[in-house]
């Protein structure tokens, strides 16, 4: 039993059948496909793959709240798994964790809310 599951982690490795699902699902939904590349490598921990796309491109790929990538992640772990591989997505940040500053939040709380009817409460 031990042989066969360590062919079958041998025979996802040959194929990349998880590398061109991920170009085909990311090409589909940024705005320069040209830009998407995937570099695939394979050790004992399972299949990297390390996704790289023009910077304008991120917040198509990494979605509302990370909720795209997300997405990505759990199709790509079901390819695995059909496959008997361990299969994880790296986004690479071609920004390198550069953000643009934000704006200040205003108040939680604004002064002009009247807050006289529970001051005097004792709690």
């Amino acid at each position: 039993m031990q042989h066969q599951s360590i062919w079958k982690k041998k025979t996802m490795a040959k194929t990349e059948e998880d590398k061109k699902f991920l170009e085909f699902v990311v090409k589909s939904i940024v705005s320069n496909p040209t830009a998407v590349t995937v570099d695939r490598t394979v050790d004992e921990m399972g299949v990297l793959l390390t996704l790289k796309t023009a910077p304008e491109d991120m917040g198509y790929v990494i979605g509302r709240k990370g909720q795209t990538a997300q997405s990505i992640r759990i199709l790509l772990k079901i390819i695995g798994n059909k496959n008997n591989a361990r299969v994880n997505l790296k986004i690479f940040d071609p920004n390198a964790g550069e953000r643009p500053e934000r704006s200040e939040r205003p108040a939680s709380r604004p002064a002009d809310i009247d807050t006289s009817s529970v001051d005097d409460l004792k709690i």
